[in-house]
């Protein structure tokens, strides 16, 4: 073990500590009096300045890692290199620098401070050390690799960091981005497929790879193989942070080539919801405690308990994000900087408070970051729209290529590796199988009720789309304490580089030999898909969304932000005065004009004409209005049913009517094939 000096001039009762006071009274012998006293103090300042110089040393091996995989990034956009995505990149030059660190600089070892003997049998967290009347106290730091030099071990613990760094500075910037730069239209539109693969999927992926594991681990016990405890909790531990997907490198290649957009939300959606199940799922087994001294044994209550506290920290976590989503109004319209600090501080104190108070900050950041981008977006000022996604944009892209650097680098600098090879091919075994299972089985029941079928070269997409990346990493880093948890640590970088340079990399053969379409424009496609889409809502089970949408567009939206039509177009004549009173001054400034900026539906086209519940407002290219009023007589949810059995041309979408000119032809789009 080894321990870490601080001076302090008094004794923290709430920490656990040890008063040694004449352990090292005893080997300084002499060294009272006030010249000695101001000695070790100059000798304490240098070694603290020292430290200061490593620790930049350190940081600065992590943003030069940054510094060139930007640069290597520009160079592969630039040659429109494919075959390898930027967070692939960024493992492979965390590994070049784990190498070098681990096995190319080896620090002269000097053992002339080091004390070798201790009349201590524990290991505590901290030793308080009485000298001559002055404390000092001593962290505990870890312990010491058999074998291995001391400053070496110091040099690759300082390149290690704290797992809370990643779950309170760098996840959440990564989970926000997820929610507040979600393409609502198409995520809306694919919301129930979305839900059974994130949530449904996502637990039956868990519970695949726990049972194949608990076999694996079974036949590691049997044939002496396994070093240490390994339970069936464990193994569903496991399942269910490797089911935690991040196909980030898979979502950028779509994005750059425009694949279809359906096959993009499904992938997109999944991937953000089911980190979050994921890590409520992760909580709820490791809540799991049955009555009795065996507390890996099977009892029913103690698992209604477990999914008592998934249900409850999910919902809870859910409602304090969409809460502070929705809270989060500001209004320093005329000083940007301010409002888009406020807006920033807020969003990541989403994540802080969820977990002081028990619940999940990844759910609650990830729905406050969507909550935001559908209210509180509209009430920002133009600089501070355009500031806010610069600057999660920004953050994401450089937490995520932060983790994908650490997460090589970690490979070689962490102390505590275990590494098996029946368990390493059991869980590439299991997660093949796992995601087999979440994939075809909900596809071919959410086929019997989709009109829009997801085909099978599709389901195949999806199934080799599966990566792992930040999420797991971050959850299987979180705790490494026990033989098993450093087990599954050290097979979840295997899992992590394989899907991220195999899996991503095969991206562009995928597509072309599975034949999916490339090159569609977005705009083109909803034209045609979004408005059928729509006229088919009625025929549909799209009544739920129907009823929210509705009560979305009339009631929050012109409460909560200034767009839509005011409340006193939409509230009854009876609420007048209440009406008003709720309706601020920019609601009626923008009364029956169009916001599409947060639309979940609405296009920016050559003729638009959108309808409110009194007013018709119709747009075309030159940007001249045409006001119409519209018969008070006429009920809303009647008008809405006549516009949905519109042809294709004509699209109602709650409240609002398109008209949308169908004259040009669209493209069809190409393959890769074709190319």
């Amino acid at each position: 073990m080894e321990f870490t000096p601080r001076r302090i001039f008094g004794v923290k009762p709430s920490k656990a500590t040890f008063l040694l006071p004449f352990l090292v009274s005893v080997l300084l012998v002499g060294s009272q009096g006030d010249s000695n006293a101001a000695l070790d103090n100059v000798v304490t300042e240098r070694m603290a300045e020292e430290s200061h110089r490593q620790d930049s040393a350190y940081l600065l091996i992590f943003i030069m890692l940054l510094t060139l995989t930007i640069l290597t990034i520009w160079l592969f956009k630039h040659r429109r290199v494919r075959f390898l995505h930027e967070t692939g990149l960024a493992m492979i030059y965390g590994l070049l620098v784990g190498v070098i660190l681990r096995f190319g600089i080896h620090v002269p070892q000097s053992m002339s401070d080091v004390i070798l003997g201790c009349a201590v049998n524990a290991s505590p967290a901290t030793l308080l050390v009485n000298v001559s009347g002055r404390f000092y106290e001593y962290t505990l730091k870890g312990e010491v690799t058999p074998g291995s030099g001391h400053q070496d071990d110091e040099m690759l613990r300082k390149v290690t960091f704290d797992p809370e760094v990643f779950f309170n500075i760098l996840l959440p910037p990564i989970i926000f981005h997820a929610g507040y730069s979600l393409k609502r239209r198409h995520f809306f539109r694919n919301i129930g497929s979305i839900l059974a693969y994130a949530f449904l999927g996502t637990v039956i992926s868990c519970f695949v790879i726990g049972l194949i594991m608990y076999g694996f681990v079974s036949f590691m016990k049997v044939v002496g193989q396994l070093g240490g405890d390994f339970y069936f909790t464990d193994c569903l531990f496991f399942g269910a942070i490797v089911s935690a997907t991040d196909p980030v490198t898979v979502l950028a290649i779509f994005n750059e080539l425009k694949v279809d957009v359906d096959l993009y939300a499904l992938l997109f959606g999944e991937s953000v919801l089911n980190d979050a199940v994921a890590i409520v799922l992760s909580s709820s087994i490791v809540a799991y405690q049955p009555a009795g001294d065996n507390s890996h044994s099977f009892e029913a209550m103690a698992v209604l308990k477990s999914l008592g506290i998934f249900v409850g920290v999910f919902s809870g976590s859910f409602a304090l994000g969409v809460a502070t989503g929705v809270m989060t109004f500001t209004k320093l319209r005329d000083f940007p900087l301010l409002e888009t600090a406020l807006f920033f501080l807020m969003s990541w104190s989403t994540f802080l408070l969820a977990e002081a108070c028990g619940f999940t900050g990844v759910v609650a950041v990830l729905f406050c970051g969507m909550t935001q981008a559908h209210y509180t977006f509209n009430n920002l000022s133009p600089e501070s729209q355009d500031r806010t996604k610069q600057l999660f944009e920004l953050l994401n892209f450089l937490a995520e290529n932060f983790i994908f650097s650490y997460m090589g680098l970690t490979l070689f600098s962490f102390q505590s590796h275990v590494f098996n090879l029946l368990f390493i091919i059991g869980a590439f075994v299991a997660i093949f199988l796992g995601r087999a299972a979440n994939i075809y089985p909900l596809s071919f029941l959410l086929n019997l009720s989709r009109r829009n079928k997801i085909g099978s070269n599709f389901q195949h997409v999806m199934m080799f789309a599966g990566l792992r990346g930040a999420m797991t990493f971050a959850l299987s880093i979180r705790d490494t304490a026990t033989y098993a948890r450093q087990m599954m640590f050290s097979t979840t970088l295997l899992i992590v580089f394989f899907t991220v340079w195999v899996c991503g990399g095969g991206t562009m053969p995928m597509l072309s030999f599975m034949s999916i379409p490339v090159g569609v424009d977005s705009d083109q496609e909803n034209s045609v898909s979004d408005f059928n889409f729509e006229r088919s809502t009625k025929q549909e089970s799209a009544w739920p969304f129907r009823i929210w949408y509705n009560f979305d567009h009339n009631y929050l939206k012109p409460l909560l932000t200034h767009s839509g039509p005011p409340l006193t177009a939409t509230m009854p004549a009876c609420c007048g005065p209440l009406a008003r009173c709720l309706t601020s001054p920019q609601a009626y400034e923008n009364e029956g004009q169009l916001h599409d900026n947060d639309s979940d539906f609405i296009l920016n086209d050559a003729n638009v004409s959108s309808m409110y519940a009194d007013v018709t407002v119709s747009t075309d290219a030159s940007g001249s209005r045409t006001v119409n009023p519209k018969p008070r007589g006429t009920p809303f949810n009647d008008s809405l049913d006549h516009e949905l059995s519109q042809p294709d041309q004509d699209v109602a979408i709650h409240g609002t009517r398109l008209v949308l000119p169908m004259d040009d032809p669209v493209e069809p789009p190409i393959t890769l094939s074709d190319q």
